[in-house]
């Protein structure tokens, strides 16, 4: 599905929400892939802080990163413990998701901190952290690098509808049916359609004319689409996973990814969500609640309507 990036520029930078900057690193990367990590191992395993800065349950409206190391390591602590507890549901479990999004996308664009917070958090969680530490700060280093590229932040609100995506065990549905029917894992179409359109939130074209939940230009889909409607959610998932099948998946996902979107940052970035959500089912429900933002601004569901 290669396309100029404008879009995927403004959908990335929702991991760094709340945030002024994108990251230090401004070239294209558009090199061989590679799956180089970003972040540092951690110096210590002490244990996560007591005392936090914000919480995943208790402040009123959205949730906003804590603005120090030991916050951080706290809020992503609660977060990620509540995402994977199977007793957490409903607004608690979609607070934890959206606390998740915000604190990681602080951690992207304050790489000076990313050591010192995978030290705070508990060991058990440090994979995961580092995981996806990694996987928004690629994102957001590739946003930052398409933002220079195409002159500078856009000034106008995109012409986006901001919609309630299918409920998840809905996709998780989808995302299976098109694994069976194409040997695409499921967890890779989960991880592009979170990046993409955040689960099919975003209701919009791109700047190159990309369209539907999978952003598909209609030239590709033309190929893999087979008749089907591009903002379908059911014809979208399986024509990505056609897509990924005709360029190397299930056995080389770094070429089928690549040919989705030709980005190093962008292939390395969906594939350390897709390994969360395969270690860890429960990580897919807490990606699900991932909101949408335009630069720091969150545009909520009904947004554009």
């Amino acid at each position: 599905m290669s396309r100029p990036t404008p879009w995927f520029a403004a959908v990335a930078m929702g991991v760094t929400a709340a945030c002024q900057s994108a990251g230090t690193d401004s070239g294209s990367d558009r090199a061989a892939v590679t799956q180089t990590s970003t972040t540092p191992p951690p110096t210590t395993t002490a244990p996560a802080p007591t005392t936090t800065e914000a919480t995943t349950t208790t402040v009123p409206g959205p949730p906003v990163a804590a603005d120090t190391p030991a916050g951080l390591a706290a809020q992503i602590t609660e977060a990620e413990r509540a995402i994977r507890n199977p007793s957490t549901a409903g607004a608690v479990l979609a607070r934890a998701g959206h606390t998740q999004q915000v604190a990681y996308g602080r951690l992207a664009v304050r790489e000076q901190w990313q050591t010192e917070v995978l030290a705070l958090v508990p060991p058990d969680l440090q994979p995961v952290v580092d995981a996806n530490v990694r996987a928004a700060t690629d994102l957001a280093r590739q946003a930052s690098a398409d933002v220079a590229a195409y002159g500078g932040p856009a000034r106008e609100l995109p012409d986006w509808r901001i919609v309630a995506p299918p409920p998840p065990a809905e996709l998780l549905a989808e995302y299976r049916s098109a694994e069976a029917a194409t040997g695409a894992p499921w967890e890779y179409l989960a991880a592009i359609h979170f990046v993409e359109t955040r689960m099919g939130r975003i209701r919009g074209n791109s700047i190159a004319g990309a369209q539907g939940p999978m952003q598909f230009i209609p030239s590709t889909w033309d190929i893999y689409g087979r008749g089907g409607d591009i903002n379908d959610t059911h014809d979208a998932i399986h024509a990505a996973g056609r897509m990924l099948a005709n360029n190397g998946a299930p056995s080389n996902m770094a070429t089928a990814l690549y040919s989705y979107n030709p980005s190093n940052r962008y292939v390395r970035a969906v594939s350390l969500y897709a390994e969360q959500i395969r270690n860890d089912e429960r990580a897919y429900l807490g990606y699900y609640h991932w909101q949408v933002y335009f630069g720091s601004r969150l545009l909520p569901e009904g947004f554009g309507s």
